[in-house]
């Protein structure tokens, strides 16, 4: 899989489930603990809620995601911005998945792709522009068969003041170094 921006800073927030059993999904905890570290980029993966390695990166033009954040829910926007009736990364990733049985509770840790997330020697953390330029694009393997959400973020405050589209493609087979669409 292959996503793309054709224009400057945009995020896209991703979620994956195993197509066997929507019980086992993306973890950010799991993703932490096994490479050890924050950012993550080309040669690092994406581990499930069971340990499983879902999805590995392969290349990484953008060199900054995050996986710390929720994907923005209606009720972000009103406990943080005091604005009802946004539209959400969460709630388009679950009208989405909801044709295979996911539920709304179940979109709850997402991978952030381009988001830029900033933490600080005191821990607190500080959404900053994204780093990705027009055309900077993650490319990652499956790992195994998965159902996957992806949406372009619908929060102005992590796409620089204006949310802009997402690009993607589904490649039939990704190799190391080997790309056929």
């Amino acid at each position: 899989m292959e996503i793309s921006s054709p224009r400057d800073g945009q995020v896209a927030d991703l979620i994956a489930y195993s197509a066997e059993d929507v019980a086992e999904h993306f973890s950010p905890g799991r993703t932490l603990d096994y490479n050890e570290r924050i950012l993550i980029t080309a040669g690092h993966a994406l581990y499930s809620n069971r340990s499983s390695k879902m999805l590995t990166i392969l290349r990484d033009d953008a060199g900054r995601h995050d996986y710390l954040l929720a994907p923005c829910s209606e009720r972000m926007f009103q406990i943080l911005h005091k604005r009802a009736d946004h539209p959400s990364c969460h709630g388009n990733l679950s009208q989405a998945l909801a044709p295979f049985g996911i539920t709304p509770d179940q979109v709850d840790g997402t991978f952030n792709v381009f988001m830029n997330v900033a933490v600080a020697d005191g821990g607190g953390v500080e959404v900053r522009a994204p780093a990705s330029r027009a055309g900077d694009a993650l490319l990652m393997r499956a790992e195994m068969d998965l159902i996957v959400g992806l949406t372009a973020c619908s929060s102005e405050h992590t796409n620089a003041g204006l949310c802009k589209p997402i690009d993607y493609r589904i490649l039939s087979e990704v190799g190391h170094g080997d790309v056929a669409s």
